[in-house]
Order: C-alpha cells, then sequence, then structure tokens
C-alpha cells in the first residue's frame, strides 16, 4: 500500500501490486548486475590484452627482425640486377624458406613443453627440454643438406632456367652456415619466451637488424662482394644474434632454468622428435616474404595462446586457459585486417622494396589483390583454430586435468 495526497487535501490509500513493486526492483537489480558483468568483461578484456602485447609484442617484434634479414639481402641484391634478386630470392625464399619452416615448426613443440613445465614450476626441465630440442633441430639440419648441394637438379627440374639454376645453388652453397644457426637460434628464441624473457630477444634481434643493413652496405656497395657478399651478410648477422641469445642464457640470464649441460638430455629423445616432426609438418610450406611477414603476427598471437594455456593448465587451473584463447584470437583479426587494408592502399609500391625493375613491380602489382585476401584468409585462421582449441580445452582438457 501507498499513501498519495487527493484534490482535496486528504490522503487516500492507494494499492499498488505486490507483483509489480517485486519486478521493478528486480529488474533494477539484473540492470545493474548486467553493467556489472560487462565492466568485469571490459576490465579483464584490458587487462588480458595488455598481458598479450607485453608477451607477443616483443615476440613480433623479434620475428619481423629476424625475416627482415632475409628481406634486407634481397633488396640489396635486387640493385644488383634481376638474374641476382631471382637467384637470391630462390635461395633464400624457397631452399632456405622450406628448411626454416621445417625446424621453426619442429621448434614449436618447445612452446608447449617448456610452457606447462614452467607453470608447473618444474624450472630445470626447461634447459633440458632446450638441449634435446639443439640435438634433434641439428641431427635434422644434418640430414636436410642434400637441398642446398642439389639445388640446381631441383630447380631445374621445377623448371626454372639454367644461369639461375647455377647461380642459386652457388648461394645455396654459401647460405649453409646459416642453416646449421637456425637449430640454435630457434630453440633459444622459445625458451625464453616462454620464461616471459620477451623483451630481450626484441632488444638482440633488432640489434642483429642494425649490424645487417651496415653490413650489407659494406659488403655488396663498397667491397663490391656481389652475390657472394648478401650470402655472407647472413651468415655473419644470424651467427651473431644466436651467440648473443647463447651468452645471454649461460651467463646467467636464466638462473632458475639453466643449470649447465646435462647427458640427461639423451634419455627419451625419440618421443622428443616425434613430438618436434609433428610440429614441423604443419609449417614446412610457408614460404612468401610479405605472407610469411604477415602471418609471423598471427603466429605470434597463437603462440601466445599456447604459452598462456599451457601456464594455466601446468599450474592447475583449466578455467582460466579459455579467455587468453579469445582475446588472442580478436587480436590475430583485427590485425589481419588493418594489414590487408595496407597492401590494397599500396599495392602499386610492394615490389619496389626489392626492386626497380618496371617488370618485376607491374607484375607484383597484379597479385597484389590476391596476397591481400590470402591474408585476409590467414588472419581468420587463427581465430577457427581458436575455437577449436577452445572446445578441445574445455571437454577433453579440463576433464582429464581434474578427474
Amino acid at each position: 500500500m501507498e499513501k498519495c495526497e487527493s484534490g482535496g487535501g486528504r490522503r487516500e490509500e492507494v494499492k499498488v501490486p505486490l507483483l509489480e513493486k517485486y519486478s521493478s526492483s528486480k529488474a533494477i537489480q539484473l540492470k545493474d548486475d548486467n553493467k556489472q558483468v560487462q565492466d568485469g568483461l571490459r576490465r579483464r578484456f584490458w587487462i588480458e590484452s595488455k598481458k598479450l602485447w607485453r608477451i607477443v609484442g616483443p615476440t613480433i617484434f623479434t620475428r619481423i627482425a629476424s625475416y627482415s634479414l632475409n628481406i634486407i639481402t634481397q633488396s640489396f641484391a635486387g640493385r644488383l640486377g634481376n638474374l641476382e634478386l631471382a637467384s637470391i630470392s630462390l635461395s633464400i625464399t624457397v631452399i632456405l624458406g622450406f628448411n626454416f619452416g621445417l625446424l621453426l615448426g619442429m621448434a614449436s613443440a618447445l612452446e608447449t613443453l617448456c610452457g606447462q613445465t614452467y607453470g608447473a614450476k618444474q624450472y630445470r626441465m626447461l634447459g633440458i627440454y632446450l638441449q634435446r630440442s639443439w640435438v634433434v633441430l641439428f641431427l635434422c639440419v644434418v640430414l636436410l643438406l642434400p637441398v642446398y648441394i642439389f639445388t640446381s637438379p631441383i630447380l631445374k627440374l621445377f623448371g626454372q632456367p639454367d644461369d639461375l639454376a647455377e647461380q642459386s645453388v652457388l648461394v645455396t652453397i654459401w647460405l649453409i652456415p646459416v642453416h646449421f644457426a637456425f637449430a640454435f637460434q630457434l630453440p633459444l628464441q622459445r625458451y625464453l619466451q616462454c620464461q616471459l624473457k620477451t623483451p630481450i630477444t626484441a632488444y638482440i634481434s633488432w640489434f642483429g637488424l642494425a649490424f645487417h643493413i651496415f653490413v650489407n652496405w659494406l659488403f655488396i656497395y663498397k667491397l663490391s662482394f656481389c652475390i657472394i657478399g648478401a650470402a655472407v651478410t647472413m651468415n655473419i648477422s644470424w651467427w651473431i644474434i644466436v651467440l648473443a641469445f647463447f651468452c645471454y642464457v649461460v651467463c646467467g640470464g636464466c638462473p632458475n632454468t639453466w643449470t649447465g649441460f646435462s647427458m640427461e638430455v639423451f634419455s627419451d629423445l625419440w618421443e622428443f622428435f616425434k613430438l618436434s616432426a609433428t610440429s614441423g609438418v604443419m609449417l614446412c610450406f610457408l614460404l612468401f616474404n610479405l605472407l610469411w611477414l604477415q602471418f609471423m603476427v598471427h603466429v605470434k598471437c597463437t603462440v601466445w595462446r599456447i604459452v598462456r594455456v599451457a601456464n594455466e593448465l601446468g599450474a592447475g587451473k583449466g578455467k582460466a586457459a579459455k579467455f587468453p584463447s579469445i582475446i588472442s584470437a580478436i587480436t590475430s583479426l583485427i590485425v589481419g585486417l588493418c594489414i590487408c587494408f595496407l597492401i590494397l592502399i599500396f599495392h602499386g609500391k610492394l615490389a619496389t622494396i626489392f626492386t626497380s625493375s618496371n617488370i618485376v613491380i607491374q607484375e607484383v602489382d597484379k597479385l597484389a589483390v590476391l596476397l591481400a585476401i590470402t591474408i585476409f584468409l590467414n588472419s581468420i585462421q587463427p581465430v577457427l583454430s581458436g575455437i577449436s582449441h577452445l572446445f578441445y580445452l574445455a571437454h577433453i582438457v579440463y576433464p582429464l586435468c581434474h578427474r
């Protein structure tokens, strides 16, 4: 009952249904609850996004810097002539790129293993896994050496001109030291990444990129070493990065996880090899410069998701592992759309990075739309992968961890 004042000044009682009063108060309460939920979701989104970019930002910069070594070399070589550009591009993009993709995938096994181990605070095992990855990747590098030695017949088999095939094999032979550098650099980078030491990898990689620009200018323009000079600069720059990573790890940068070399590395080596080989298959065919450079952003978002989820699962927090997957998938899609629009805007200028030949520039311009579409599809793939990952996490992994 509520009281109201009538026109004659007399107060009258007006009946208000209890159900209506209850419904009104309940609606207000639900509105407040929804607002709190939305505010909490925004806050969680912001916090998780900051975590993502603290981890993924340096790793993206690291990968861009590392892969820019290839682009810088091709850019300098492109000024020497079309044949030089074609031979260095084939050698780096096809031969070196194929092997890099395979080794990158094999090294990615460390992301899950080290992520879970670090989350479970079994720090010593991270150093063991790193050394096992070195052994496995080194053996794989040795097995892949015939690809470099027989580059000429391989390219001729696929219809490349004789002069291009002969010059390409000369370049690939000189690139063999880079091939061995991959076996040590890729595991080191993932080992540091799983410990959230991504800033140091970014600093070293960007220093290596700056040094690489200088030695390319010195060897190609000043000393006139031509195409061989371009291959030599790749060797120098990659091994400087590898040695810098290694010195940081063994000289006290990772005191909890690096306890020195151990013979324990050789136990369960076959199981580790099978896991690494499975991871390597899915990446071994990613070969193209601009597409690969863009794909690295999505790869690193996916890597961040793997590391965060592995950390949470290692700590026994299955439900907490879901939200990072959503954030990384959304971020990957937004970045892909931005890069897609940039490709469409500057479609006529893409090839000028590598060459001044009008013929090459025009042909690349024709493929720009196809490249943009491919980039867009590549940005969707991690989103779909994230959805399947969430399903797997929610319905398989989490129940198994909490039986």
